[in-house]
């Protein structure tokens, strides 16, 4: 008799959309460039609206990743990653000088009603 062979068939998990809780970013404001230089040809590192989130949250708004994960409703290994790679964007858009576009990402804006600060006291429970 021969031999039966089994195929495996890897299917990558789908991805979970991270909650938004900041206003959806205008055209005119999501895109970032050096001063003097045409866009025509200019290098772009595109940001997605979850890393934005991420630098908002933990940069801007001074919030722990433990605080921005649980807004965000994803683990803080994940928030450290997404957190990792926007800020090598943003650093290399500095130093290289080259724009900078925010657009795309696996995302959902929170529901009317649903606040940051009852996020917030999910994860301080969580945490307790």
């Amino acid at each position: 008799m021969g031999k039966k062979s089994h195929v495996v068939i890897k299917i990558p998990r789908p991805r979970k959309l991270k909650i938004i809780h900041s206003a959806p970013i205008p055209n005119e404001r999501a895109l970032f460039k050096p001063a003097g230089l045409a866009m025509e040809g200019l290098p772009t590192n595109a940001l997605t609206i979850v890393e934005f989130e991420a630098i908002r949250l933990i940069d801007a708004e001074d919030k722990s990743q433990n605080e921005a994960a649980a807004l965000m409703r994803i683990s803080q290994p994940t928030i450290s990653r997404i957190l990792n790679a926007a800020r090598k964007k943003v650093a290399d858009a500095l130093v290289h000088g080259k724009a900078i576009k925010i657009e795309g990402g696996d995302f959902k804006f929170a529901e009317p009603g649903e606040t940051a600060l009852e996020a917030t006291a999910t994860a301080a429970s969580n945490r307790a």
